[in-house]
């Protein structure tokens, strides 16, 4: 008898980002076409451990009244095999195997560090497993936002000004590195440099509160930039995914998030925990050649950082100038994120999403390509 497709939906995982992973596993899971796929979870504890997570607790992660769902580690050990005919899911209960499944592809749904740097993608292309998302090296590059903003600027695209603070230049050039800020002007953002979702992001708006947001920041990351504020910027961000075959990629049309007054920034609590002052516009209230011109922008980050399967290019648009900020290659994907929201406005729903994204991975060659 012939079966579905059959998915390992990864989710998780070790980062900052734990809990939003698996919001966005649990959107996937419900959404996903049943006709065409058949969804398993796969949960990575914050301790690291790979685990089986039932149909029905992955259906009921979910952002509630503020809550955020995680993997806890009462769960059977997960473990993927490679055999001879393909990639098996093992689960393990005590001394003995409850369950063995062939596997078909993997979706990795695991935001920050140890998931969407390229980690992750580099096991399951020793596995020979089809997945989705870009690959090993274009996932490593555009986690690390220093490392994006050289390969962007060198590519031509604007950027915003930066300066790189690592534990070496803070422990002992700290008076050089805080002349260099000075020289951005203020404010500044105070960011590591390998994760999202803005975990561990400061505004500064004077120098005395820089060590508090270099700690800050170091907490998440050791590597540090610290960027300019672009005054009067409209944070405009697009979609892209890529293209069937030898087919350019495609980019949704650009959506806008809208931070009303002084009231702060699109901080964690703003993107995960609900704030009034903060909402998104799909499509973005921009001109028709401007919107073009964004779509064209974002196609070019893409291919310039070698991406497959999908990215978010986030931008800064003053006026008619658009400043690359940085493009995450596995964006929040609840059916309320923007990725997924810019893309149903440009005609393709969620659902039909995953599929394409799915089939995308399924369809891309095995190895070196």
């Amino acid at each position: 008898m012939s079966r579905t497709t059959r998915i390992a939906l990864v989710f998780g995982g070790v980062s900052a980002e734990h809990e939003i992973s698996c919001v966005t596993a649990g959107g996937i899971f419900r959404a996903i076409d049943r006709s065409k796929f058949t969804p398993v979870g796969v949960g990575i504890t914050k301790s690291g451990r790979w685990v089986r997570v039932s149909d029905a607790e992955l259906a009921s992660f979910e952002l509630s009244s503020g809550q955020l769902p995680y993997v806890g580690e009462n769960h059977p050990d997960a473990m993927l095999l490679r055999t001879a005919a393909g990639v098996e899911l093992v689960t393990r209960e005590g001394d003995g195997l409850s369950e063995v499944l062939d596997i078909d592809a993997a979706f990795p749904v695991l935001h920050g560090p140890f998931g969407e740097d390229g980690t992750i993608q580099g096991l399951f292309e020793m596995l020979d497993l089809p997945y989705v998302g870009a690959g090993v090296a274009s996932s490593a590059m555009s986690m690390d936002k220093d490392i994006t903003k050289k390969l962007l600027s060198e590519a031509g695209f604007e950027v915003a000004k930066w300066v790189l603070v690592t534990r070496r230049r803070w422990e002992f050039e700290r008076e050089k590195v805080t002349g260099e800020v000075s020289a951005l002007g203020l404010p500044v953002f105070v960011k590591p440099a390998r994760s999202g979702s803005s975990v561990g992001v400061s505004r500064v708006t004077d120098l005395a509160e820089l060590p508090a947001a270099i700690a800050k920041a170091q907490a998440q990351d050791p590597k540090v930039i610290v960027e300019e504020g672009i005054l009067g910027a409209r944070e405009v961000e697009i979609g892209v995914i890529g293209g069937r075959g030898l087919n350019p990629p495609r980019a949704s049309c650009p959506g806008e998030i809208v931070v009303a007054g002084n009231e702060g920034f699109y901080d964690y609590d703003a993107k995960y925990r609900g704030v009034d002052f903060v909402s998104l516009k799909a499509p973005a209230e921009v001109s028709q050649e401007l919107a073009k011109r964004l779509r064209q922008v974002a196609v070019g980050v893409f291919e310039t950082m070698l991406v497959e399967g999908l990215a978010r290019v986030d931008t800064f648009v003053v006026g008619e100038r658009i400043v690359v900020n940085e493009l995450n290659t596995m964006p929040g994907f609840t059916s309320g994120s923007l990725f997924p929201v810019v893309w149903g406005v440009s005609g393709l729903p969620y659902t039909e999403l995953i599929t394409e994204l799915v089939t995308l991975a399924l369809g891309r060659p095995l190895r070196l390509r």
